[in-house]
């Protein structure tokens, strides 16, 4: 039976304190199977997903605000993936591009050499992941200008591999005790950080910032400028009005190749199919991976066709690169974008989580900001009288959420965001219910910061 969200209820719903007995079992065996090294946000294990929706595997029903990390936009069981991976699956999972050709790589890459922002003739190159796309995108970039050097920003985020965890800014968890690292990188500021904590970041700044590590390191040097039009794992950071457009120019004027890494914010995310165009700035690569495929895992280079093809034949590839079953459900996943819903979807969810949430920056001591665009939005906790970051408080506002059945994650430099990535598919009074147990919450955090009675209570739960 192909499960949809009609086949599973959009309904909260516990049937055991989370996690429950079930997940705490199969929790002790993953500890005795899988490396520590993994982490998780929340020790539940899911037995069946759909629209906003994850069950586990003791009944209870999650709201799901956070999409797999923007992965499964289109929802964890879309019909449409469903019903391309099944055609795919019945004909063959694998050949490798690069050893026998499938029309389904041509026909993805044409979809998005169609769509992605840029009025130029494009190429598309197929991967399986974001940080591969990041490492390919730098390879050609260098190929294209015959140049080595990196730009990249404060709070970025660009994978965990060796070198997009150079081009990555926080070191814990992602790059604590895996140095060395590729040399190369160079870092700029940005026009993002709160108010409260940079009072120059302006887009002038910034600019000027970047400007002057250029002339510092010889801007002829530099093959690439990486950015995340909103950053991600950085705190959903939202640059200042004609920051991107400076940088545009700014690439332009040096020959540099400008980067767009459009994986967390890409396929509809902030209501557009991609954030950039927001800003009405396109880059000479775009870089798109996560909801790509609706869950399978495809990545994606588009770029220039002058830059994409400067690289010499059997330069990029991979053994799985472009898997047609990931490719298949690409296909799928552009068939749900087709009639323009999701991008509705996504704009409703904005104006419905800033009723709910957008007060609490006003009403709580804790809560410095919300923002966000579409559904990438985002609470950063501060202490609005230090201007320190609460981390602390965003973990606990998490768990308490998680108690109740409504998945967040956090996120940030600091760890003091708590970022929201519902999928575009749920409804409105789902949604709704999330984010009154995220605004209960968070009012109950805040409260217990002005009464340690109550705080030594909450602590106790």
């Amino acid at each position: 039976m192909t499960l949809t969200q009609d086949s599973l209820p959009q309904t909260r719903h516990l049937a055991t304190p989370i996690p429950g007995p079930a997940s705490t079992a199969l929790h002790r065996e993953r500890e005795a199977q899988v490396t520590s090294g993994f982490g998780v946000a929340l020790p539940v294990f899911i037995n069946r997903a759909a629209g906003g929706i994850l069950e586990d595997v003791d009944g209870n029903r999650i709201i799901d605000l956070a999409a797999g990390i923007a992965v499964t936009s289109v929802g964890a069981s879309n019909a449409h993936v469903q019903a391309q991976v099944a055609r795919q699956m019945g004909k063959f999972t694998h050949t490798c591009f690069m050893v026998t050709e499938y029309d389904s790589f041509t026909k993805v890459a044409a979809w998005l050499n169609a769509h992605t922002p840029g009025d130029f003739d494009k190429r598309t190159a197929l991967f399986s992941t974001g940080a591969e796309a990041v490492e390919n995108a730098v390879k050609i970039a260098r190929a294209a200008t015959g140049r080595e050097r990196v730009l990249v920003f404060d709070d970025a985020y660009h994978g965990r591999s060796l070198l997009t965890m150079a081009m990555t800014a926080k070191v814990n968890p992602y790059k604590l005790n895996f140095g060395p690292f590729p040399g190369e990188v160079f870092r700029a500021p940005t026009a993002t950080r709160l108010w409260t904590r940079r009072e120059d970041a302006t887009a002038a700044a910034a600019l000027a910032g970047v400007e002057q590590l250029l002339a510092d390191n010889g801007p002829e040097t530099f093959a690439a400028m990486v950015i995340e039009p909103i950053q991600g794992e950085g705190g959903f950071l939202i640059p200042a009005p004609g920051f991107l457009a400076g940088l545009r120019e700014i690439a332009t004027r040096h020959g540099i190749a400008l980067v767009m890494d459009e994986i967390q914010t890409g396929l509809g995310r902030t209501g557009t199919l991609f954030a950039s165009e927001h800003e009405g700035v396109a880059g000479d690569i775009t870089l798109t991976a996560k909801a790509l495929a609706g869950g399978l895992p495809l990545s994606a280079v588009t770029g220039r066709a002058d830059i994409m093809n400067a690289v010499h034949k059997g330069g990029l590839g991979g053994t799985y690169a472009g898997n047609p079953v990931a490719c298949a459900a690409a296909l799928g996943v552009f068939e749900a974008f087709e009639d323009g819903t999701l991008l509705e979807n996504a704009s409703a969810i904005e104006t419905t989580s800033r009723e709910v949430l957008e007060p609490l920056a006003t009403e709580t001591s804790i809560i410095a900001e919300f923002r966000g665009r579409g559904a990438m939005l985002a609470l950063e906790f501060t202490d609005k009288t230090t201007l320190a970051p609460l981390p602390g408080l965003a973990a606990e506002v998490a768990a308490a959420c998680h108690r109740q059945g409504v998945l967040v994650l956090v996120c940030g430099t600091d760890g003091n965001v708590i970022r929201l990535l519902p999928p575009l598919v749920i409804g409105q009074e789902l949604l709704r219910d999330g984010l009154q147990v995220l605004r209960d919450a968070i009012i109950a955090v805040d409260n217990a910061q002005q009464d340690p009675h109550t705080a030594a209570a909450l602590a106790a739960v």
